[in-house]
């Protein structure tokens, strides 16, 4: 019996010396882990320093509101193509579709509060708060009326709140796989979600990670120039800015879905861009959304991909150039 309790107490000491190990490992660990995230957060901020020289920002900023934001703008003519960018998306996820469009018009891209190259904005970021910064922003800088809002994903609520409140400075809609905003049980999912992606996103810009891994952690449907400049594009101050907007996705929904009325865009020239392979009800909504207008029609894109853009641009440059066409024989007709 003797030997059998000593084994016994032999066997419990020797777990106990293991846990003891286990437990000294994973305070080693997390001692590490905070110093790493020191290091990286030092370097991170000794970069950013640099980033303006390193990565300058394409257009200018101008002030609105008590913050600057950033526009882009290039070609000539009128009326002028507004670009709107998705959620964690920014003015460089347009580079090549803007120097496209550049050649026959005017076109702009701008940066929404806190992303890339624009100054921070007030809380909270809904899509109509966006929509005034964009009213104000294209008035501050001089760029004339009327507009063409071609917009993706999450910005097609921007650029849809614009149409509803500016009508008169609205020529064209050019609306890309945008959010429904009817899906609200989605929205109230995916919104914890999303904000605790953009939150380790914004960790890993923070201690240094996206800038010494390149572009191992850009978007794969990510531009040349977004690539490029990612500590911006991508960075921290951008990740908190998608946090924000996510975070306020069903008040920006609800706004959108009160300018939903029989009508609601009059003879207002309208193209739907939908990838293919989506389901009934999403092509029936993109038909419902152009029968607001006279003039809407919905484009199937032979993509699956959501960045329609990306992967078949020629089907956006075109839907846009239709656009515009149509919104300059409106111009001419009127003077």
């Amino acid at each position: 019996m003797r030997s059998l309790r000593g084994a016994k107490g032999g066997l419990r000491g020797a777990k106990g010396g293991k846990a003891r190990r286990l437990r000294r490992a994973a305070a080693w660990c997390a001692v590490a882990a905070v110093l790493l995230g020191a290091a990286g957060f030092a370097y991170e901020s000794a970069a950013e320093r640099g980033d303006p020289l390193r990565y300058p920002a394409p257009g200018r900023l101008v002030g609105v509101a008590g913050h600057r934001l950033h526009l882009h703008c290039t070609g000539e003519g009128s009326p002028t193509v507004v670009l709107e960018a998705g959620l964690a998306e920014s003015s460089a996820s347009w580079a090549g579709i803007q120097r496209a469009l550049s050649a026959g018009g005017r076109v702009c891209s701008y940066d929404r509060a806190g992303y890339a190259w624009s100054d921070a904005g007030p809380a909270p970021r809904t899509a109509s708060r966006a929509a005034e910064d964009l009213r104000a922003l294209l008035a501050a800088a001089g760029e004339r009326a009327p507009y063409v809002l071609v917009a993706h994903s999450y910005g097609g609520h921007v650029a849809r709140l614009f149409a509803d409140r500016w009508r008169g400075l609205t020529a064209g809609l050019v609306l890309i796989d945008v959010t429904d905003e009817t899906e609200l049980d989605a929205l109230a999912t995916s919104r914890p979600l999303l904000a605790a992606q953009f939150t380790a996103y914004g960790l890993l810009a923070r201690t240094g990670v996206l800038r010494l891994t390149g572009g191992a952690l850009v978007p794969g449907d990510a531009t040349a120039e977004a690539r490029a400049a990612a500590p911006v594009v991508y960075g921290a101050r951008s990740m908190a800015a998608a946090r924000s907007e996510a975070w306020a996705a069903l008040p920006s929904a609800a706004e959108v879905a009160a300018t939903v009325r029989p009508g609601a865009w009059g003879d207002l020239p309208v193209a739907l861009v939908i990838p293919s392979g989506q389901p009934e009800r999403a092509v029936g909504r993109a038909r419902s959304l152009a029968a607001l207008s006279t003039r809407g029609r919905v484009l199937i894109a032979s993509t699956t991909e959501h960045y329609v853009q990306a992967h078949e641009p020629r089907l956006v440059l075109d839907a846009v150039g239709d656009v515009v066409d149509a919104a300059r024989a409106t111009l001419r007709k009127r003077t």
